[in-house]
């Protein structure tokens, strides 16, 4: 397999793919973070992950994106999934689920962060509905004994 494979597979696949430097700005945006986000890559390279992640959870976000590229660790580089919320560019806000990728630079210090997304709006709002009826029947049946 040669870099073409690389770069067509991470092109074009379908789940979003991100990659910020150190200061949380955006260098790539593929065709999948393009249609889940609304953003182009044009729109979004050089921008803030701001530019995705929703005003409420932005301090926290970014609490431990500084950690991670202080430190080098995170809790998320081997594979685990995080699922968070995110804004689309119309406003929508989404649930993303996603890994991500860590990056040092020739010396061992972090230079930044990839992240391979997928919009699971649809099963997080089945999960949720499923979980309310599962509580109002478990209300309904403790109110009947």
């Amino acid at each position: 397999m040669d870099a073409n494979f690389a770069e067509a597979l991470i092109t074009n696949m379908p789940d979003a793919v991100i990659y910020s430097d150190r200061d949380g700005i955006i260098q790539y945006w593929n065709g999948g973070a393009a249609r889940m986000f609304g953003h182009t890559p044009a729109e979004a390279i050089g921008q803030s992950l701001d530019l995705i992640t929703p005003e409420g959870l932005r301090a926290r976000h970014w609490a431990g994106y500084h950690e991670t590229m202080r430190t080098g660790q995170t809790r998320y580089g081997d594979g685990q999934t995080l699922s968070v919320p995110a804004i689309r560019k119309d406003g929508r806000r989404i649930s993303v689920a996603f890994t991500i990728v860590p990056f040092k630079d020739d010396h061992g210090s972090m230079a930044g962060i990839a992240a391979v997304m997928r919009d699971v709006t649809e099963q997080f709002e089945e999960t949720r509905a499923l979980r309310k009826e599962v509580a109002s029947l478990r209300e309904r049946a403790q109110s009947a004994a």
